[in-house]
């Protein structure tokens, strides 16, 4: 008895929020909605750390090739290279995903935001 009146108070209680859309009225299996592409979601966290990647990185080269070439002279002249290479391996990653970025806000085919990764919110 008590199965029944749970079964009862079960079926009694609807769900509001489900969203439904009409079928087809032709009979092939597919209805249009089910194609309809999302609007991306663009990841500025990661497009913001691209930019200061981009930033940093431009700016170690730039201050590395002055003092490889003498316009700044510094007292040990060796640390120049290091100064390069920290530079082209911070900057290659921001011009990576800036350059994704403006692709996929372009529209051009076969970028998109979900190839820059995300980090969450």
């Amino acid at each position: 008895m008590k199965a029944a009146r749970g079964n009862m108070l079960g079926a009694a209680i609807s769900n509001n929020n489900v969203k439904y859309s009409q079928l087809a009225t032709d009979d092939d299996g597919y209805i249009d909605l089910q194609f309809k592409k999302s609007p991306p979601k663009v990841p500025y966290k990661a497009i913001t750390l691209a930019v200061f990647l981009f930033l940093i990185g431009s700016l170690l080269i730039i201050f590395g090739a002055l003092l490889l070439a003498g316009t700044i002279q510094v007292e040990y002249p060796d640390r120049t290279i290091p100064v390069i290479i920290i530079g082209i391996l911070v900057f290659l990653p921001g011009f990576y995903h800036l350059r994704i970025a403006y692709y996929a806000a372009k529209g051009y085919r076969g970028y998109s935001y979900d190839d820059i990764p995300d980090f969450g919110d």
